[in-house]
C-alpha cells in the first residue's frame, strides 16, 4: 500500500502532466482575441475623395489573411481642443466624412405638425416617402423637436446653435436645418410638399458605384431665356428641396459654415432679410448653388491642373442624364422637377423622374408661390 506522501507526489505528478499535455494539444481553431480591422489605406494620387475608388477593392482584408494578424490595433483618436479651431475645422472634426460608407437610411422632413396631428395636410406626400422607402427611418420634425435635436447634435459647436436661434423667420430655420441634419446624420432631406416617385435606391445608375458618391443633387432651374435673371438667381440653380448626402460631406460643412458666419454678422448688424439680402441668397438655392460650384473648383478636393477652366453652368445646362463630378452626382432637371413644362423638364412618367414637387412655397405670399411658371 502506498504511503500518504507517495500518494500525494503521484497525484501532483499526474495533475501537472495532464495540464502540460492539454496545453500542447491546443489547436489553431481556438478563438483569437477580438482585433479591430486595419485602418483604410490612404489613397495616393487621388484627385478627389472617392473620385477614383475601385469598386472591386474593399477596405476590409479577408478573414485569416496574415496582414490582419500582423497589423497593430490602431490607437484611439485623441480628443482635441476645439476652441482653437476654425468653424469649418470644428465641423470636420465633429462630423468626419467617409465617401465609402453607405448612404444612411433616413428620410428627413420638417413641418409645423407631425402626421399624427389632425391639422397635418400632407398625408399623401408624406406617405409616398414611406411607401417608396420601406425599412428607412422616416421623421417629420417639428420646430420644437428641431431645437432639441440640434442642441444634441451641435452642443460642442455653440456658434451654430446661436446662429440657428437667431434666425428670425421659419423659412430661414427650415433651410438651415436641412443642411445641419444632413451634415450630422446624412440620408435624404425632402420638403414636405414633395412626392417620392421612385426609391432613392434607384436614383444612381448601375454604372456609378455608390461607394464613390457622397452627395446627390438635382437641377432646379436651367433657364435659357434672355430674361432669366428676372426669375432666377443663377443661370443653373441646384434645388435644395430634395438632397441625398452622406454625413460630413464637405459641401454641407461649407454651407453650414457660411450660413453660421453670415447669420452672426447679420445679428450684429440687426438686419437679417432685405431686398438685397433675400432668403434665396441667404439660406436658399442661391447660396446652395454657389457652395456647390465652389466645391467643384476647390483645389483642396480637385486637381485643377487637369481641368480646362472652372466648372460652371455650361457643364450642366441641358443635361438629360446624371453627371458625376468627383463624389457628387448631378441629376437632370426632370429628376426633381418633372412636369414643370419648361426648361427641358419631362413628364412624371419619364424614367428619370424621381421626385414630384408641388411648389407650395407656404412661406411665401400666394402671389409669389408659382413665380416663373408658364401657363
Amino acid at each position: 500500500m502506498l504511503s500518504f506522501k507517495r500518494a500525494l507526489v503521484f497525484a501532483i505528478f499526474f495533475v501537472t502532466a495532464f495540464i502540460l499535455l492539454r496545453r500542447s494539444h491546443t489547436t489553431s481553431d481556438d478563438p483569437e482575441p477580438f482585433r479591430k480591422p486595419p485602418p483604410k489605406p490612404a489613397d495616393s494620387g487621388n484627385d478627389h475623395v472617392g473620385s477614383s475608388h475601385n469598386p472591386s477593392t474593399t477596405s476590409n482584408t479577408p478573414e485569416g489573411d496574415p496582414i490582419v494578424k500582423s497589423q497593430p490595433v490602431p490607437a484611439q483618436k485623441a480628443i482635441q481642443d476645439m476652441s482653437k479651431m476654425s468653424l469649418y475645422d470644428k465641423l470636420a472634426y465633429q462630423y468626419p466624412y467617409d465617401v465609402e460608407t453607405k448612404f444612411p437610411a433616413y428620410v428627413w422632413q420638417t413641418w409645423k405638425y407631425t402626421p399624427a396631428n389632425g391639422e397635418f395636410t400632407f398625408r399623401d406626400q408624406e406617405a409616398s416617402w414611406t411607401q417608396q422607402h420601406p425599412g428607412f427611418v422616416h421623421e417629420v420634425i417639428t420646430d420644437q423637436v428641431a431645437v432639441h435635436l440640434l442642441r444634441l447634435l451641435y452642443a460642442s459647436i455653440p456658434e451654430v446653435l446661436e446662429a440657428y436661434n437667431a434666425l428670425p423667420q421659419p423659412v430661414l430655420k427650415a433651410d438651415f436645418f436641412r443642411y445641419l441634419i444632413l451634415l450630422a446624420r446624412g440620408g435624404i432631406y425632402s420638403d414636405i410638399d414633395t412626392y417620392a416617385i421612385k426609391s432613392a435606391l434607384d436614383w444612381l445608375p448601375d454604372s456609378v458605384p455608390k461607394e464613390s458618391v457622397g452627395l446627390v443633387i438635382g437641377i432646379e432651374a436651367d433657364p435659357d431665356r434672355p430674361d432669366w435673371k428676372d426669375w432666377y438667381s443663377r443661370r443653373i440653380q441646384f434645388c435644395q428641396w430634395t438632397i441625398q448626402a452622406k454625413p460630413g460631406h464637405p459641401v454641407l460643412r461649407d454651407i453650414v459654415s457660411r450660413i453660421t458666419q453670415e447669420t452672426l454678422e447679420r445679428k450684429r448688424e440687426g438686419l437679417f432679410v432685405s431686398k438685397e439680402k433675400s432668403v434665396v441668397e441667404f439660406t436658399g438655392p442661391a447660396v446652395w448653388t454657389d457652395t456647390i460650384f465652389d466645391y467643384f473648383n476647390d483645389p483642396r478636393y480637385f486637381n485643377m491642373r487637369h481641368t480646362q477652366g472652372n466648372i460652371s453652368y455650361l457643364n450642366f445646362t441641358g443635361i438629360e442624364s446624371p453627371k458625376k463630378v468627383g463624389d457628387v452626382v448631378v441629376l437632370p432637371i426632370t429628376s426633381f422637377s418633372p412636369g414643370v413644362q419648361q426648361m427641358g423638364a419631362k413628364d412624371y412618367d419619364d424614367p428619370m423622374a424621381f421626385v414630384k414637387h408641388d411648389f407650395e412655397g407656404t412661406w411665401k405670399p400666394e402671389s409669389e408661390r408659382h413665380i416663373g411658371e408658364t401657363n
